[in-house]
């Protein structure tokens, strides 16, 4: 990896922005559920973007339709959330469960899960890094961009060849262009083994069968474990080329961009809420959550400016607001609480998800008033008493920079945080010897470091899959094959599951009274990162890596492609952002005007 301490300083920008602003959209930036759309005002003669504004056009819900269902249904409709991470949805509405009926899984069980969610962030993280966002470092999307870095990848060596067996920059650009390169075929070979891999534990993918409170339905075996292995080791194997090619990648777009770290850039504010529970430590009672919290395989945690300031789940629940901010919504303050406080008798606010309202309010999208329907959730900082714009890095980022800091995670040396760096180690495969990878804590959190902590946790997975392995080994050997415990639902109770959707922070919090749903709302790691302004007039993450964010690409406004933006927005892997649709009217200062959308014009009251 490149120092990033040493790498030279982007170019600067005149100390007065240009009067001539062009207007260039993309809307939407297409996703499985939702659409995004990024709004931006670019300052051509200073190269730079000067404003932008982050819009979701969609609205599903979840949180009004809930209310009045049988809770053990919650998994099942919200895994439904979204298309290809619903698992994770349903795992955190698991949790969530756990915590609100009393129950602890048979270790196995969660041995298991740990098994199903590692393989779906190989899948998912190895599907959006080489066939979606991998699209925009390929040959033919450079070439269109800039041309003259296709001249220098051509002659640049790639310096892990011997790991990868691509002799120049250019080859592995070449390797990435869509359905025709090497490498983007192989990768797609590989998403359907890790899915079955995935299927193998939770019976289907995306959407678990075998999944429930208390535990999994999948019956355990020796051969279900082996056939997990096979896929594994073909996995480890190809993560031994795929890593030191993405770091080549990489580390040339800083070298022949000087200036490139810029791109994408923001204030270091992550956001981790832990993942692959400890059965030996958890038992889901929220009055022990800040400790095994801790003892989770991926360590939570908050990081403001660098530096971790919390790995305490308790404090990271309390701590949790959502604000109504540019959005369509109507405020709740005057509607009913339902939790007053929570299991230590802390005071829950009002702004808590457990105490949230959804009020929907259509209406004409203004970026002077309300123009997105995300909200704005945000973390409280006690300690400057600010509501800080959290984002996830993309998932990858915020778990790989919270467990190095904490330096609590040693999985028997197949991974090991050190306080400032992760070490992965993978062992030995068919064709390749033992590895041991080192993901290093960044200086800045931008689009490339984004994508590099993606490839990083991949590896990082695989890592702890083998652990997990062994885990469940020992389990069957000693004949503890039980998976699953029983329950009864309480007439009243409160919830929370923290777990980590492939791109980042997922958060379930239930609220149950009679038997039934009284309040439901997940928070997934898009509306963190999609956020519009906030109450405050803070952007959220999108819209914050976006402006200011220097223009490299060589295309001019009539032939401007928006290749640096997409890059940036990409990186916090938006869900599916891959059917970008652009109009920019020639390449002309343009107008845009929205029809009101629908419900607009109808009276309706909370």
């Amino acid at each position: 990896m490149v120092d990033l301490a040493t790498r030279p300083a982007a170019p600067p920008s005149a100390n007065k922005a240009s009067p001539n602003l062009v207007e260039m959209n993309w809307d939407p930036i297409t996703r499985i559920v939702g659409s995004l759309g990024i709004f931006t005002k670019i300052d051509f003669e200073n190269r730079q973007v000067a404003e932008c504004h982050s819009t979701s056009s969609i609205f599903r819900g979840y949180s009004i339709f809930m209310k009045g269902k049988d809770p053990r249904d919650s998994h099942f409709i919200t895994s439904r959330i979204c298309g290809i991470c619903g698992d994770n949805h349903a795992t955190c509405s698991v949790y969530a469960q756990n915590m609100a009926y009393g129950i602890k899984p048979p270790p196995l069980a969660d041995w298991i899960i740990n098994l199903g969610e590692a393989a779906e962030y190989m899948f998912d993280h190895n599907i959006f890094q080489d066939n979606l966002v991998g699209v925009d470092f390929c040959e033919q999307m450079v070439k269109e961009t800039n041309p003259s870095v296709w001249v220098k990848a051509q002659r640049t060596p790639a310096r892990n060849a011997d790991a990868h067996g691509y002799r120049t920059i250019a080859e592995i650009m070449t390797a990435l262009n869509p359905f025709s390169g090497e490498f983007y075929r192989e990768t797609l070979i590989v998403s359907r083994y890790t899915r079955e891999m995935f299927s193998l534990m939770e019976g289907r993918h995306v959407h678990p069968s075998t999944l429930y409170p208390g535990g999994v339905g999948t019956v355990p075996s020796n051969q279900l474990f082996t056939e997990y292995l096979t896929r594994l080791v073909r996995y480890a194997e190809f993560m031994k080329k795929c890593v030191p090619l993405h770091d080549d990648l990489f580390d040339f777009f800083y070298e022949a961009l000087p200036g490139y770290e810029e791109v994408g850039r923001r204030r270091i504010l992550l956001g981790c809420w832990g993942a692959f529970q400890d059965p030996n430590h958890c038992d889901y009672n929220y009055k022990h959550m800040t400790d095994w919290g801790r003892k989770m395989f991926v360590t939570p945690g908050v990081v403001v400016d660098g530096k971790l300031v919390t790995t305490d789940l308790v404090d990271i629940n309390l701590q949790i607001r959502i604000l109504r901010g540019q959005s369509y919504y109507d405020d709740w303050d005057n509607c009913e609480t339902f939790v007053k406080t929570d299991p230590l008798g802390n005071p829950v606010d009002q702004k808590h998800p457990w105490n949230q309202t959804t009020i929907p309010r259509p209406q004409k999208r203004d970026f002077d008033k309300n123009y997105s329907w995300v909200m704005c959730p945000r973390w409280l900082d006690k300690s400057s008493g600010d509501h800080l714009p959290l984002d996830t890095g993309g998932g990858a980022f915020a778990r790989l920079f919270s467990t190095a800091l904490a330096g609590l995670v040693d999985m028997n040396g197949y991974v090991k945080a050190t306080g400032d760096s992760v070490k992965i180690n993978l062992p030995k495969t068919a064709l390749k010897p033992a590895v041991e990878f080192e993901w290093n804590v960044p200086k800045w959190s931008n689009a490339i470091e984004r994508d590099r902590a993606r490839t990083y946790f991949q590896a990082y997975c695989a890592a702890a899959a083998y652990y997990f392995l062994e885990q469940a080994f020992t389990e069957i050997q000693a004949g503890r094959t039980k998976t699953w415990t029983e329950f009864e639902v309480p007439d009243e109770a409160i919830g929370c599951g923290f777990h980590e959707a492939v791109r980042g922070v997922l958060s379930h919090h239930l609220v149950i009274k009679d038997k039934k749903i009284a309040n439901y709302h997940p928070y997934p790691p898009t509306p963190w990162n999609a956020t519009p302004r906030d109450d405050f007039g803070t952007p959220g993450p999108y819209e914050d890596a976006v402006q200011n964010t220097p223009i490299f690409e060589e295309n001019g406004p009539d032939k401007f492609k928006g290749i640096d933006i997409m890059r940036a927005v990409r990186s916090f892997d938006p869900c599916l952002p891959c059917g970008v649709h652009m109009y920019v009217g020639g390449g002309k200062t343009v107008k845009t005007t929205h029809s009101p959308m629908f419900g607009a014009s109808r009276k309706s009251s909370p």
